[in-house]
């Protein structure tokens, strides 16, 4: 079992209160009821190795968030002295990691430990580890980076690791108005790629100055059709699903769109009933090609969290080559508020919350 050190100086522990604000989470359920504003929440001071203390500046709500705290128990629900997995602080104690104190950084902490270890980015003070955080981008904000860890992992990881996208090749982005889609316009675009995307037609302008070259408005019609009747020639080599669509369609139909060698990568389905999940599971995993299965790849990006991908990116947004995407900014004690933003599905960016008041 790894030693727990109490790393602080004196000189830095008198700095550092005893007790802290955060959002605690008081049981499973919709963030309003599950969560609350406490003032005495011990701070992390005792350190494992590989951990760090930050100065949280900023955090940035996710989907998942919400999501995942209406499904856990209550009784893991508690474990969590602060809540939430993006964030973009200042580090206090760099407990003998390469960071040193004073250090800028930003960071994620994986949804599965927020729980285990029982701390996320919603608290002024919070643990991490130095593994899954970098520095901070010097021409960007805490506020602009606090949100970059999932949705651009997310975006990176699907696009690099899992579509292997090379320079010349076409994409096409099923939600180019979500924070990940968002996000994997602006990759695209910098790795070379011909982008085509799809949101509402009043999102039409915020994708296309993102670097969308073709746009699709799948308000008008079914998606699918629009994409068969548009019959891209040459037909992309990579399909990502930023959605979280339930319903396996565009998947079924995709061979009329996607190159027989692309992929069709998905971040996940998102519905409910479990006729519907079913369904998805025979048309999407299971059902063989000689009973009418879909002759196209089909991958799901699971985020994973380290120093190098977050590293990649963040070298991108340092570049100019990736900007950072932000909704709206609110204060700490309006966290509650800032989820029903993220709760309404039409936040385009990041849905911040400003922890450090002073914080830019």
């Amino acid at each position: 079992m790894a030693s727990e050190t109490p790393a602080v100086t004196s000189e830095t522990a008198s700095k550092i209160p005893a007790t802290q604000k955060s959002w605690r989470a008081v049981r499973s359920g919709e963030p309003a009821k599950a969560l609350a504003l406490t003032d005495s929440t011990p701070v992390p001071v005792k350190l494992k190795k590989g951990e760090i203390l930050v100065k949280v500046q900023a955090a940035a709500l996710n989907p998942v968030g919400y999501k995942t705290l209406g499904l856990i128990p209550s009784f893991v629900a508690k474990r969590v002295n602060a809540y939430e997995f993006d964030y973009a602080g200042t580090v206090v104690d760099a407990n003998g990691s390469e960071f040193k104190d004073g250090d800028e950084i930003v960071g994620t902490v994986p949804v599965v430990r927020a729980f285990t270890s029982g701390w996320g980015a919603l608290a002024q003070y919070t643990k991490a580890l130095a593994s899954e955080a970098v520095l901070r981008p010097k021409n960007v904000t805490p506020t602009q980076a606090a949100g970059f860890g999932i949705a651009g992992l997310t975006a990176y990881q699907a696009l690099e690791d899992i579509a292997k996208l090379e320079e010349g090749q076409s994409v096409f982005i099923n939600g180019g108005s979500t924070t990940v889609g968002s996000f994997a316009i602006q990759l695209a675009k910098a790795k070379g790629a011909k982008v085509a995307a799809s949101a509402s037609g009043k999102n039409e302008e915020y994708v296309r100055n993102l670097g969308a070259d073709e746009f699709f408005d799948y308000t008008k019609a079914p998606l699918h059709e629009q994409l068969i009747a548009a019959d891209p020639n040459p037909k992309y080599h990579v399909f990502f699903e930023t959605v979280g669509i339930m319903d396996p369609t565009l998947f079924v139909k995709s061979p009329a769109y996607l190159a027989p060698g692309g992929v069709f990568i998905s971040v996940g389905p998102q519905g409910k009933g479990i006729g519907n999940i079913a369904n998805f599971a025979w048309k999407i995993l299971l059902q063989p090609s000689f009973l009418g299965g879909t002759k196209r790849k089909w991958k799901l990006v699971s985020v994973n969290v380290n120093k190098k991908d977050l590293g990649a990116f963040t070298k991108l947004v340092e570049e100019g080559k990736v900007k950072p995407l932000v909704d709206s900014v609110f204060a700490f004690e309006d966290t509650l508020k800032a989820y029903e933003r993220v709760q309404t599905g039409r936040a385009t960016g990041k849905v911040v919350v400003k922890v450090d008041p002073n914080a830019e």
